[in-house]
């Protein structure tokens, strides 16, 4: 899966969009200020797949300013932690992979709406139960998948370990399904589908661990810089004689591992030169 999300990501990796999880917390507020001055416009906005059928189709989208919460409190709660999380990830795998996590589970959820539709038989009015709850989730999982011990602090005071908190979410999605009929089920899987194939395409979590992102992009960082240049274009200038491969095309050049610094030899001072502390 990576090899083909690396070719993918040259090919499209241009037209990601950038800070996608800004965008994502300015639809829930637009949501729900909606909300408490104008509750029944919400009706025009959810996903029901049989009004999206007769020509409504901006409900493919519009779905997303549902807002999972009412509550002003726990609202803000939402907007930090998950704006907090939903960064972190983009920094992570990068814009393109964070895009395609968060529109693939979009896309899933859309795909789950049309089979709780036909199922139903053509039923309209289960909309809402489509919101972005998932969504958040969903970020909320990855991230407990790739930091497991990074300490998220409840009511400000209780400091607790993310894995815990996602067993948690994740026993309370196996009783929701236990106890839900069908329906619910396809809604959840449907939702989360997109953690699920993140997490099992990705069982092996290191490359993707913050600490492992940002020791490949110091490493590239350091490929990248010019190749230093000395008198007349050499490459390589031993720090003893100051002979370079222009003097000698024959001469080998290292660097020296007990030397501070970055400091290059010719092959005739590489083992007998004094060691620079």
């Amino acid at each position: 899966m990576k090899k083909w999300m690396d070719r993918l990501e040259r090919k499209l990796g241009r037209y990601a969009v950038r800070n996608l999880t800004m965008y994502l917390m300015i639809c829930y507020v637009v949501g729900f200020v909606l909300s408490y001055m104008m509750p029944e416009i919400l009706n025009y906005f959810t996903l029901e797949i049989g009004l999206i059928l007769q020509g409504q189709i901006w409900r493919l989208v519009s779905w997303v300013i549902i807002p999972p919460q009412t509550n002003l409190i726990f609202m803000l709660f939402m907007l930090l932690l998950y704006y907090s999380l939903g960064t972190t990830l983009e920094r992570t795998w990068g814009a393109f992979r964070y895009n395609v996590y968060i529109f693939s589970g979009m896309i899933f959820t859309i795909i789950g709406a049309v089979i709780v539709y036909l199922l139903t038989g053509g039923i309209i009015g289960i909309g809402a139960l489509f919101s972005t709850y998932y969504i958040n989730l969903s970020i909320f999982l990855a991230c407990a998948a790739l930091m497991p011990n990074l300490q998220l602090y409840l009511y400000g005071l209780i400091p607790v370990k993310m894995k815990w908190l996602a067993y948690l979410d994740v026993a309370l999605l196996a009783i929701d399904m236990v106890r839900g009929g069908l329906i619910v089920r396809i809604i959840i899987l449907a939702s989360l589908l997109n953690f699920i194939i993140f997490f099992f395409c990705n069982r092996n979590m290191q490359p993707y661990r913050p600490k492992e992102v940002a020791r490949k992009k110091k490493f590239h960082r350091e490929i990248q810089r010019p190749v230093k240049r000395y008198e007349g274009g050499a490459r390589h200038k031993c720090a003893v004689c100051g002979r370079t491969e222009q003097d000698d095309p024959n001469l080998e050049f290292r660097y020296c591992s007990k030397c501070k610094g970055n400091y290059e030899y010719c092959q005739d001072h590489l083992f007998t030169h004094e060691h620079v502390k």
